[in-house]
């Protein structure tokens, strides 16, 4: 009679055997990890893909976030005109002009000009948020404190506070429009993963018919 701990060895197997390269592979590209990596979160979330990015994006991410320094010489400007109202035109940096010419950039290029004309961020990271604005939101944050808070939680608090205040505007903090359960940063650093290098985006301009600013 086999005894629970070979049962749950055999169990791992079959789960492991029913998952297909195919998905392995997209979770091993989405996330920049390996593929046994990849095939072992799938196995801990039982089959479920988004699950398992949602744990392995910590992983492949932080390989992403390395990448942050190195300077980003090369890239595309890219545009999009909404129904001939609402248009936007965006610079996304890469490092080497042969990922700037490669579908992964150009098609993050594009989503990320297409969430300008849609969502209407101000910022494009919360560093350039004026000092005056960020001061201001600082101060409503802790207008809404109960006193009750920990002392060792107050600055936390209320950091978080201020983040969400501006998340619709700020580029990097909205929502994927395309997929809410990730920010535009989320999308970024999944593109900076597939592609080995660094991406930022150096400036963006929203033009809406009959408005100005």
């Amino acid at each position: 009679m086999a005894t629970k701990k070979e049962k749950s060895a055999k169990e791992v197997a079959g789960e492991a055997k029913a998952i297909s390269i195919e998905l392995i592979k997209k979770l091993k590209e989405l996330s920049g990890v390996g593929l046994t990596d990849a095939k072992k979160a799938l196995v801990e979330a039982k089959g479920d893909f988004d699950k398992a990015l949602a744990e392995m994006r910590k992983k492949g991410l932080t390989k992403a976030e390395k990448r942050g320094d190195r300077e980003t010489r090369e890239g595309i400007i890219e545009s999009y005109v909404h129904g001939g109202r609402i248009g936007a035109i965006i610079e996304v940096n890469c490092e080497t002009s042969f990922v700037a010419k490669t579908d992964e950039f150009i098609d993050l290029a594009h989503k990320l000009a297409m969430q300008v004309a849609s969502m209407n961020p101000q910022w494009i990271s919360e560093e350039d948020i004026p000092a005056e604005k960020m001061e201001e939101a600082k101060k409503e944050a802790e207008a809404t404190l109960t006193g009750k808070e920990p002392a060792d939680k107050k600055e936390q608090i209320i950091a978080s506070k201020v983040s969400k205040a501006f998340a619709d505007r700020v580029l990097m903090n909205q929502p994927y429009i395309f997929d809410d359960k990730k920010t535009v940063a989320d999308l970024i650093k999944e593109t900076i993963a597939k592609t080995g290098e660094n991406i930022n985006v150096k400036q963006f301009k929203r033009i809406e018919l009959g408005v100005t600013e």
